[in-house]
């Protein structure tokens, strides 16, 4: 199954090579969940739509003590148009104390949300919709009201994220190798798109068949947005125009041919960033400098998962910039990293199981002392006590069951 070359399949939302490789072997293991939601046809205009939650009768997987702190929000991400799974964003909320999930619904009605992030002043969520005719959704988190859906202008969206200033969404279409950028309201709401950026230099690397846009995230500094592309085997670094939301490339950066970089981490201050590639199954220390955004790639070096197949999804760093964990697919463990030399080096230190299938997404709780994994063929979130000393991880109970679970958004 080579991660660079995966068949595509025409269904009503479009199959991608990331998809398949995630999908293949999911029904299996989540066959009894209800069927997916009929396929929702994205318009291009935004529009206000009424809040549409079904409530879940789930327990908990670590039950709440009665000391125990005011549980939490999360959010799980899904695929709507896949046999098993889920019929939009997964609601729940978790223990902070405990790492307990509670499920509480399922906010229905967004199709495909592969992929979610919140805005800075926690009001609004956002989602990708992954289809081939892409498009990206915002809900309001006061009373979980969707507040429209905009077209990305390209072809499955994977991810997304917001510019610290609270201004703009900026998208990655992996299918066509695009980047966009939206206007963000006092609302929360989203306006019409005001770019779209094709990578179309250089050519696709090997075993690639074009561009596949597939991170699009701001600097440290704020000074400057990247976009990571696994066709391509290079990462865009661009200019955002504060006022305009358009975007003028300023440089590139390349790792080597048939790396297929996926995931960039920067370290907290700003000089490093960490970049795993998903292809060759290695991770890679880049230098950054701020006043020119340029990328400079190191040398590729292990994730700890010995000659077996894997495929390397995402990097977190912790805030303090100690520790970095990386999630594998296929090896199906989490890789723990030292930060040394101010962040110019990563120092593998061990790897743990997942306790899942397919790790395709890991983020923290606010406060790092939890780490979640969502796990796309088990179908499961796994949760993970994190030590403020160590940076060892400990499983905090059994996995979360949650229908081809791709994100894990905590709040």
């Amino acid at each position: 199954m080579s991660s660079g070359a995966e068949p595509a399949r025409g269904t009503g939302g479009g199959w991608s090579r990331r998809r398949f490789v995630g999908v293949l072997a999911g029904a299996a293991v989540v066959t009894t969940v209800p069927a997916p939601a009929a396929p929702r046809t994205e318009s291009a205009k935004a529009t206000t739509a009424p809040t549409d939650v079904t409530p879940s009768p789930s327990a908990p997987v670590t039950p709440s003590t009665a000391s125990s702190p005011t549980p939490r929000r999360l959010f799980l991400g899904t695929y709507t148009s896949v046999d098993g799974g889920g019929k939009g964003i997964g609601l729940a909320t978790y223990d902070p104390a405990t790492g307990g999930i509670t499920a509480t619904g399922t906010l229905t009605k967004i199709a495909d949300p592969s992929y979610l992030a919140v805005h800075p002043n926690g009001r609004t969520l956002y989602s990708v919709n992954e289809r081939q005719e892409g498009g990206v959704t915002a809900v309001r988190l006061a009373d979980n009201r969707v507040l429209g859906a905009r077209s990305t202008g390209g072809a499955g969206p994977c991810h997304l994220s917001v510019h610290p200033s609270g201004r703009w969404l900026l998208s990655a279409n992996y299918t066509s190798g695009s980047v966009a950028v939206h206007p963000i309201g006092a609302s929360g709401a989203l306006g019409e798109r005001t770019d779209l950026v094709t990578h179309s230099s250089p050519a696709p690397g090997p075993g690639q068949e074009g561009p596949h846009a597939h991170q699009f995230v701001t600097s440290p500094d704020g000074g400057h947005v990247l976009a990571v592309d696994l066709g391509t085997d290079t990462v865009y670094t661009y200019r955002l125009a504060p006022s305009k939301g358009t975007l003028a490339e300023v440089s590139q950066a390349h790792t080597r041919p048939g790396a297929g970089p996926r995931h960039l981490t920067f370290h907290p201050a700003g000089r490093f960033a960490y970049l795993a590639n998903e292809v060759d199954n290695t991770v890679v220390v880049c230098a950054y400098d701020p006043p020119s955004g340029r990328l400079t790639p190191g040398d590729p070096q292990s994730t700890g998962t010995g000659e077996g197949t894997n495929y390397p999804a995402q990097l977190l760093v912790t805030s303090d910039g100690s520790y970095a964990y990386l999630a594998n697919r296929g090896h199906n463990s989490l890789t723990r990293y030292a930060v040394e030399a101010d962040g110019a080096r990563l120092r593998l230190l061990d790897t743990v199981p997942v306790g899942g299938d397919f790790p395709r997404h890991i983020a923290f709780s606010p406060d790092e002392g939890l780490l979640f994994a969502a796990n796309q063929r088990s179908g499961t979130v796994s949760v993970f006590h994190v030590d403020e000393q160590s940076g060892e991880l400990r499983l905090a109970g059994a996995p979360f069951a949650s229908p081809v679970a791709v994100c894990a958004l905590p709040l």
